[in-house]
């Protein structure tokens, strides 16, 4: 009986000092941050990746990669985290569907459901750091994006019933707005301005902006995916769209370059490698930019291959090389505690010993007393015990 008085007497001063709260986001921005990154397709691809994100002087760089509804596989996904911990990257996990059953060349639209999954599975995972980067969907003012036709109000909606469902899973949860296609225009039933999208946004839920904690952009080069970083238009630069969200979110929001890049096509390798030494040195050496992830680190086929820093041989490109070679910062997240998991290794084998085998029959009521107040402690310390290291 006294390994069962003990586990009870650990069991209440450790409820004693969890907290009541979960902590909210950390301000990525306040704590030494390596803002290099690269965009991923596949959880195999993380060692090539910090091989061009954490070279130079740098660690803790950061990764994007999109994660499907249906793709719900935790060993899967809790792989990916742990060797996202192991390679020292930080993961910012973009939302995303599925082809629509009718029509393969459009994405469909998430339901509440899909959401309300998502939240679930995502927060059934631990993460390597205390934020959890989600951006929720990608390029919603493109008509294949959005199941045939881009709804600013629709989308609102999508993205405040996003940060209900998350925020109720964990306040860690870290929610950026989808990147939008900086190229599109106006065309009926096939694309919307981004910046008439955002207005659109706002003209739905007036205080949508006001509730994410970030915003992802898509700072493509544009026309043509070809210009050199030094020409800054609305159609290039993501200093246009951060200025419009920022004036309608009335406060200062972090950004992550979640896509950019140059087309081989237009640029070729050599110069494509200046132009992004160049942009990290100036354009994206700014004070609000979290993380800029190019797309892509490896395509291996069309379309995107003409993006990719690695050719379809596996061999790095000039550009791969000019970004593995940035000075970079040792960045300092602010990682997921473990000490909970470490307390509820101690907790399972007390109660294995102590309600298996030392409780007696007639001490049946109080055992299954003890087993519910375990289970909840095991409960409490799983989803409350998120402590800054």
């Amino acid at each position: 009986m006294k390994k069962y008085f003990f586990a009870l007497l650990l069991f209440i001063v450790l409820v004693l000092i969890v907290p009541k709260h979960a902590f909210a986001v950390v301000d990525p921005l306040k704590v030494p941050n390596n803002k290099v990154g690269v965009h991923i397709l596949f959880p195999s691809e993380l060692d090539d990746a910090s091989k061009l994100v954490n070279t130079n002087g740098g660690d803790w760089g950061y990764i994007t990669i999109p994660i499907q509804i249906n793709d719900r596989d935790f060993a899967k996904w809790q792989d990916f985290m742990n060797n996202a911990g192991k390679y020292h990257l930080i993961p910012i996990l973009r939302l995303t569907t599925g082809q629509d059953i009718t029509d393969g060349s459009l994405w469909r639209k998430p339901t509440d459901a899909n959401i309300s999954d998502l939240a679930t599975f995502l927060d059934s995972l631990s993460w390597p750091t205390k934020n959890r980067y989600v951006v929720i969907f990608n390029e919603v003012n493109r008509a294949d994006e959005w199941q045939g036709n881009p709804s600013p109000s629709e989308y609102a909606k999508v993205l405040d019933t996003s940060i209900t469902d998350f925020k109720a899973k964990s306040n860690d949860f870290f929610i950026i707005s989808a990147g939008l296609d900086n190229a599109a225009t106006n065309v009926s039933g096939q694309s919307i301005n981004e910046y008439d999208f955002l207005q659109g946004m706002q003209s739905a839920d007036p205080g949508i902006f006001n509730k994410i904690d970030g915003i992802a952009s898509h700072s493509y080069p544009n026309p043509g995916f070809s210009e050199p970083p030094s020409v800054l238009t609305k159609t290039s630069s993501f200093i246009y769209e951060e200025q419009l969200i920022d004036s309608l979110a009335g406060k200062t929001l972090p950004v992550f370059i979640t896509e950019t890049g140059w087309n081989t096509d237009a640029v070729n390798d050599s110069d494509r490698a200046v132009y992004y030494k160049q942009a990290f040195s100036t354009v994206w050496n700014n004070e609000n930019v979290v993380a800029v992830t190019p797309f892509l680190l490896s395509a291996n086929s069309d379309p995107f291959d003409k993006f990719s820093l690695v050719s379809n041989m596996g061999t790095p490109s000039a550009s791969f090389k000019a970004i593995s070679d940035l000075p970079k910062i040792k960045g300092q997240p602010v990682l997921e505690n473990n000490l909970a998991k470490n307390i509820l290794s101690i907790i399972k084998p007390i109660k294995k010993i102590t309600i298996e085998k030392n409780i007696k029959p007639k001490h049946i009521s109080l055992k299954a007393k003890i087993e519910t107040v375990i289970i909840e402690f095991e409960n409490k310390i799983g989803k409350f015990f998120h402590r800054p290291s």
